[in-house]
């Protein structure tokens, strides 16, 4: 089977592709704005089409433009297929939301970085939201991360496709170090112990939260045992 152009999506038609740059937590610089504006406009790309993962898909490209196109915007690939983590959804937070508690986009920005090459068994989303309304969707997502007056809230095995499960919490009232920490250890846990393509959805309803619990929570100096037990 012939593989396509670097970090390009084939289409409906089979003979065009979509890439999608990588844009950090949602975050898009002007000149990296200002390249997709170039780049658009040089090989009339058809379509620019904004994400439910706050990036920007570049529909509609010839084969032979995409090593192009990627040479010209200098930009990185956000992933769509690989057993990756594909994006960070990230509200705003504290740093202008009225409503946010705790600095949704620095922590998603920081996720993002530490984990953007990792190799995972499947494809692999973060929520992070800065306050309980949870504009990052934090709770459908395979990692979440929800920001109240006490702190962090982490969420592991959310998804929101055509089998929906809303994620369990894992812990309530974190540090920002603590919960990283626990993203780390669940991560790993997750890595180590799911089946090729198993998302963590399904990697929860097959072993259970509560066996996560006990081999992964209790590794955790930082949560109670006695709250591990109640969750």
């Amino acid at each position: 089977m012939e593989e396509g152009p670097r970090g390009a999506i084939t289409q409906r038609d089979r003979t065009s592709y979509a890439i999608v740059p990588r844009t950090p937590a949602g975050i898009i610089s002007p000149e990296h704005l200002e390249s997709i504006i170039k780049v658009v406009r040089r090989y009339n790309i058809p379509v620019i089409k904004m994400t439910s993962g706050q990036r920007m898909a570049l529909v509609g490209i010839k084969k032979e433009d995409v090593e192009k196109i990627w040479n010209e915007l200098g930009m990185t690939v956000g992933q769509a297929t690989a057993p990756c983590v594909h994006y960070v959804q990230a509200c705003p937070g504290t740093v202008t939301c009225k409503y946010g508690k705790q600095d949704a986009l620095g922590l998603g920005l920081e996720v993002e970085e530490l984990y953007q090459d990792m190799n995972l068994p499947a494809k692999l989303k973060m929520g992070v939201s800065g306050c309980p309304r949870c504009c990052g969707e934090s709770y459908l997502r395979d990692i979440g991360l929800i920001g109240d007056a006490k702190g962090w809230n982490v969420i592991f095995g959310g998804n929101s496709g055509g089998r929906p499960r809303i994620g369990d919490v894992a812990a309530r009232g974190l540090s920002k170090d603590e919960a990283l920490d626990l993203v780390r250890r669940l991560l790993d846990y997750y890595r180590k112990n799911a089946r090729p393509g198993e998302r963590t959805a399904r990697f929860v309803e097959r072993v259970g939260f509560d066996t996560i619990k006990s081999d992964v929570l209790t590794l955790a100096p930082y949560i109670p045992l006695d709250s591990i037990r109640s969750r």
